[in-house]
């Protein structure tokens, strides 16, 4: 077929061309090192950014490794890569793109992964970033492809089980063509946001996501089981925590996602009805599979402890927020704070529609909520520009809002 075009066409005009195979046809997977080293000179040699994509196997492995990292670049064709068959050691691929800038599309997602690899990109260009700060309604890469550049990519494997090997040939057409369009659409979508005066905007967000330190664990993970709001009694807490403990200690040491070891449902089933023993437990729906009653023990000595701990260790039932509380409680608990709030969200909410922006793209909503529920004592514009960069603000965004933000909070203060 013949080579995409790198020009956007007319959206209303003929219909998008369906693109079921990458231009030079799928490239042989790279999974030794004399082959890697051959891959990696091509992409030296290569002209302008890399088009950079990771398949990882979540839902099914507990580990959010790379499966699969492909990679793209104009003069130098498509490359895929198993990292697992080079037991990671993958320094050739990571000196040969370490100066050129990336592209990726939702790059949060795949930069944990890459980074496990040693890959980190010297600059980064977001192609679903660019979509959101441009003022696309839809910003899946799929849907952008198409309206931007005509061409229509099916939805394939991106759900799949990328551990499995040796991987099907359909999914390595699907992952090479992830990669297919990433520098094109890229090329369209700067257009877009300079004629539209957003770039530096685009720039700045680029690179926060690039140098964002890595998310800090949560304090409590076992509360975001499925089901768990149902719940009020301590002791039926304890017991989803002491279950979700033994869960994710055997999905760790198997690397199976915590989910296919025991689901969120079997965790509150067996909270809320506290079988004495095991045989009690086993009758319960869940848990009468085959690997269940394997590990039955481990179920049941979590469900012993939980029952065995003292008042003073059982969990609070409403756990203490860093931060400040969820707005709804706002009114009652600081009526003051919650005039602030709603004063402040109005005043964003006609900058991000004046500017076709999504309103958490032009302030994070957590930054909002913390200054309004603390403001600084000073509601000057520049009082208030100091908390929005001691909130990670970036400049462009200080700069758009700071004084609005200053207005809303005298006006509710008045």
């Amino acid at each position: 077929m013949d080579a995409p075009c790198s020009e956007p066409k007319d959206p209303t005009g003929e219909t998008p061309v369906l693109l079921t195979e990458p231009a030079e046809g799928v490239p042989p997977v790279v999974s030794d090192p004399a082959t890697l080293r051959r891959a990696a000179a091509t992409l030296a040699e290569g002209t302008g950014p890399v088009a950079v994509d990771t398949e990882r196997a979540s839902g099914y492995r507990y580990s959010q490794r790379a499966y699969l990292v492909q990679l793209r670049r104009e003069q130098a064709g498509t490359v895929l890569v198993d990292p697992v068959a080079l037991g990671g050691r993958i320094d050739p691929l990571v000196d040969a793109i370490a100066d050129t800038e990336w592209v990726l599309h939702a790059a949060s997602q795949d930069l944990p992964c890459l980074a496990e690899l040693g890959l980190r990109p010297a600059t980064l260009f977001d192609t679903e970033l660019a979509g959101r700060l441009a003022g696309f309604d839809r910003v899946a890469l799929g849907s952008m492809v198409e309206r931007l550049l005509g061409y229509h990519l099916e939805k394939g494997h991106g759900a799949a089980d990328w551990s499995r090997r040796p991987l099907p040939q359909d999914w390595l057409t699907y992952a090479a063509l992830d990669v297919e369009l990433l520098v094109p659409l890229r090329n369209v979508l700067e257009h877009e946001l300079r004629e539209q005066g957003k770039l530096e905007w685009a720039l700045q967000e680029f690179e926060a996501v690039r140098t964002a330190p890595a998310p800090k664990p949560r304090a409590e993970p076992w509360r975001r089981t499925s089901g768990i709001h149902r719940l009020r009694n301590p002791r039926q807490l304890a017991a989803v925590r002491a279950l979700w403990e033994a869960r994710d200690g055997l999905a760790r040491q198997r690397d199976i996602a915590p989910g296919r070891v025991l689901p969120d449902s079997a965790i509150i089933d067996a909270a809320v009805t506290d079988p004495a023993t095991e045989a009690d437990l086993l009758a319960l729906p869940v848990f009468r599979g085959r690997s269940q009653r394997r590990t039955v023990k481990v179920w049941a000595d979590a469900l012993a402890k939980a029952r065995g701990l003292g008042r003073k260790e059982l969990p609070e039932v409403s756990p203490a927020h860093d931060g400040p509380p969820p707005p709804n409680r706002w009114a009652d608990r600081d009526p003051d704070a919650a005039a602030r709030l709603a004063a402040a969200r109005a005043a964003l909410t006609s900058i991000a529609e004046s500017l076709k922006l999504p309103v958490e793209n032009l302030l994070l909503p957590d930054l909002v909520r913390r200054t309004c529920w603390e403001p600084p004592a000073d509601l000057d514009p520049s009082a208030v520009a100091e908390v929005l960069a001691a909130g990670h603000a970036r400049p462009w965004q200080i700069e758009l809002t700071a004084e609005p933000l200053s207005k809303s909070l005298k006006a509710a203060a008045a």
